[in-house]
């Protein structure tokens, strides 16, 4: 009797635990009529996601440079952390989109082969808000991402301000012009898709695509339409680039919470930065 008891106890906390898991599809393919590539994308669907007829807010996560849309999930742990935070109550139930952004840095080459943001703006978003049950307004939308995605996520959100509620930038790999001037390296990160480098100044085109310059030319009202979060670990060595963003925005008066923790360019300080990142972002989905 004790063992069928026991038996009984162990089948229904095994049956909650799972119920209590969100599910992911992993690797799913987009084709696309913008790019001439198919493009990969991993899915977050919160626990209940199966078992009601609700619409949900979403998340874009983005990844970091060399690294794909299984980044986040096998890495960052991604899963659970929701997971963990919407159990608990910490933020509510939402979808998370992981898109690969390959090292486009998220954006569309100079010589124009490679259109990811067009990619990304016109036909992805859409279509992953028809596919999925999403509320498809910009409050219940928000993007993310660590490295080259937190650079991305910033530039993205400050082009289309239209489109996010919030941005959640973590380590994110913004430069500053004199870094990039200085940077020996400059053709193997960068060449291909901002185009070549110039001797005394940044090119039009890295100016058209980076956060720094973007705070120039984008409207003052419409960058404080968006509520910003940037993180970066005090040993991370892209402290430069964020410390400016910082400044910047806060000489601009663009409202933002910039956040300076114990932690380097690594996975175990961005799964911690994830959980409150979805805390920020929760703000808006939950009023």
């Amino acid at each position: 009797m004790k063992k069928l008891l026991f038996f009984i106890i162990f089948c229904l906390c095994f049956s909650t635990g799972y119920a209590q898991s969100g599910k992911v599809l992993e690797s799913l393919k987009f084709e696309s009529e913008v790019v001439d590539y198919p493009v990969a994308y991993s899915v977050y669907l919160p626990p209940d996601y199966e078992s009601s007829n609700r619409s949900y807010p979403v998340l874009y996560l983005l990844h970091g440079y060399s690294d794909d849309e299984t980044g986040w999930i096998q890495f960052g742990e991604a899963n659970s952390i929701a997971d963990r935070g919407i159990i608990a109550g910490d933020f509510p139930p939402c979808i998370i989109v992981m898109p690969d952004g390959k090292v486009s840095w998220y954006i569309n080459s100079a010589d124009g082969k490679d259109r990811w943001e067009d990619m990304f703006i016109q036909e992805f978003i859409p279509f992953v808000e028809q596919k999925y049950r999403i509320r498809q307004k910009k409050e219940f939308r928000a993007i993310a991402g660590l490295s080259m995605g937190g650079n991305g996520a910033l530039l993205l959100a400050m082009k289309h301000t239209d489109l996010f509620s919030s941005c959640v930038a973590m380590s994110a790999g913004t430069f500053t012009d004199e870094e990039i001037l200085a940077n020996d390296k400059y053709d193997h990160y960068f060449g291909s898709i901002y185009g070549a480098k110039k001797e005394n100044a940044v090119s039009e085109h890295w100016k058209a695509n980076s956060p720094l310059h973007l705070l120039d030319t984008v409207d003052k009202l419409k960058l404080n339409s968006v509520r910003w979060y940037i993180d970066c670990g005090d040993d991370d060595f892209l402290y430069k680039g964020n410390a400016a963003l910082h400044v910047k925005m806060k000489d601009l008066g663009i409202q933002h919470e910039f956040r300076v923790r114990n932690g380097g360019h690594e996975w175990s300080y961005w799964r911690t930065g994830l959980f409150d990142g979805l805390q920020f972002i929760s703000a808006k989905f939950r009023r």
